[in-house]
Parts: structure tokens; C-alpha cells; sequence
């Protein structure tokens, strides 16, 4: 292999290099914290729906959540759909 054609291949590389950094990298990191936030609920905690319900943790089971959107009114989430706490 030439130096030309290594000189060829460098736009490529470096259009991958970039793509790496703003797409993949933060990407992984919001699903990281994402999963760490999962793992940490507890009843009580305030919390907002990937839909935008939002509501308070009444039980933690280990893939399903029940929700109190409403006084009296619990339903039950999938643990993934949970996106966020409130402050």
C-alpha cells in the first residue's frame, strides 16, 4: 500500500473519527446514566414518563414500576420507560 493510498483513506477514517465522538459516545453515555437512574429508583421518588406522564413510584417490582398518577389511581410502567426524576 501506497502513501497515496493511505492519503485516500484519511477522509474516510476522520469522517468516522468524528461520526465516533458526537454520535456514538453521548449516546452511550445517556443510556448509561439512563440505566443508572433505573436502577436507583425507590417508592416515593417523583418521576416523568418517556409519554410525559408524570407521577410517584407506589412499588418497584424488577422490570415493572407502579405509578400513582392520580390519587388512588396506580398504574403499571415498564421500569425502561421511566426517563427521569423530578427535583
Amino acid at each position: 500500500m501506497s502513501l497515496t493510498d493511505l492519503a485516500a483513506w484519511l477522509p474516510i477514517l476522520g469522517i468516522f473519527a468524528v461520526f465516533w465522538l458526537l454520535i456514538i459516545l453521548p449516546a452511550r453515555r445517556r443510556q448509561r446514566a439512563a440505566v443508572e437512574m433505573q436502577s436507583q429508583l425507590t417508592v416515593g421518588d417523583r418521576v416523568v414518563t418517556s409519554g410525559g406522564i408524570f407521577g410517584t413510584i407506589s412499588r418497584v417490582a424488577d422490570d415493572r414500576v407502579g405509578l400513582e398518577v392520580a390519587p388512588g389511581v396506580v398504574v403499571d410502567i415498564a421500569r425502561g420507560a421511566l426517563v427521569g426524576k423530578e427535583a
